[in-house]
């Protein structure tokens, strides 16, 4: 009779050890879980500003460009003298809105001649960086809304003597500038070279072009003010575009023109 029940007490005996090992082991694996969900969380937390601001970063630089040609993405060179020339055009630098009223005043007579000799609309832009900051005439003699000077006017067909100066008439210049743009993009065929030959003139940029073997304006090594002169043109499009971002108001002025 004794032997009869040895085998079911040893199954029974068996049982209860089971369930003591699974009974400990079962919050040992959900506490295990539950520590790499956390740590899991942490990470993502700690890495998701540095994330984000990279993200916002490139997502910015992607939007900038002059006449549909973008900037180099992911050139860190390139993204910081943005940056840098960005933050020199915000409101608390020039604390001024003066531009915003030149803007509606000279752009819907800019724009549809532009679109007529077949120039990116962005090159209304040049006449605010030549001429919107500062009147008059420059150390080197050039002059009026476009910058022209007096021998560069003459050949595209504007009146320079002592007694009419065309290159104060906004209608007159825009169409002699146009000219003389659509002339230099024939040899360059890059619209941000060509910016950048407005304020150098052709011949010496193709000189740098030829001299470097590079026709990268971002890539290539100028002197300050032109090396600068595309990523101000730029800049000047973004504070337009969207003045709030960098701390100016819109006038009203110009809301009833952008609004038309």
């Amino acid at each position: 009779m004794l032997k009869k029940h040895i085998v079911p007490l040893s199954v029974v005996a068996t049982l209860l050890i089971l369930a003591k090992v699974f009974t400990y082991q079962m919050p040992l694996t959900q506490k295990s879980l539950f520590k790499e969900e956390k740590l899991s969380s942490t990470i993502t937390k700690t890495d998701s500003p540095k994330v984000e601001k990279v993200a916002k970063r490139q997502s910015l630089m992607a939007q900038l460009n002059f006449a549909d040609e973008t900037l180099p993405l992911g050139d860190k060179k390139v993204e910081r003298k943005m940056k840098r020339i960005l933050a020199a055009h915000s409101y608390k630098n020039t604390q001024t809105n003066l531009l915003h009223k030149k803007a509606a005043k000279w752009f819907p007579i800019i724009e549809p001649i532009l679109a007529a000799y077949g120039i990116p609309n962005d090159f209304k832009y040049l006449a605010l960086v030549e001429s919107g900051m500062a009147g008059g005439v420059s150390p080197k003699g050039a002059a009026g809304i476009w910058q022209f000077m007096p021998g560069t006017a003459r050949s595209y067909g504007l009146r320079v003597n002592n007694k009419v100066d065309d290159r104060y008439n906004l209608r007159k210049s825009t169409i002699a500038a146009c000219k003389y743009i659509k002339e230099m993009y024939k040899g360059l065929e890059s619209w941000t070279l060509v910016a950048a030959a407005y304020n150098v003139g052709d011949v010496r940029l193709r000189k740098q072009i030829n001299n470097q073997n590079q026709d990268n304006y971002y890539k290539m090594k100028l002197n300050r003010e032109t090396g600068g002169y595309v990523y101000k043109v730029i800049s000047m499009k973004q504070i337009m575009e969207h003045p709030k971002r960098y701390g100016y108001e819109k006038p009203r002025v110009l809301l009833a023109y952008n609004a038309g």
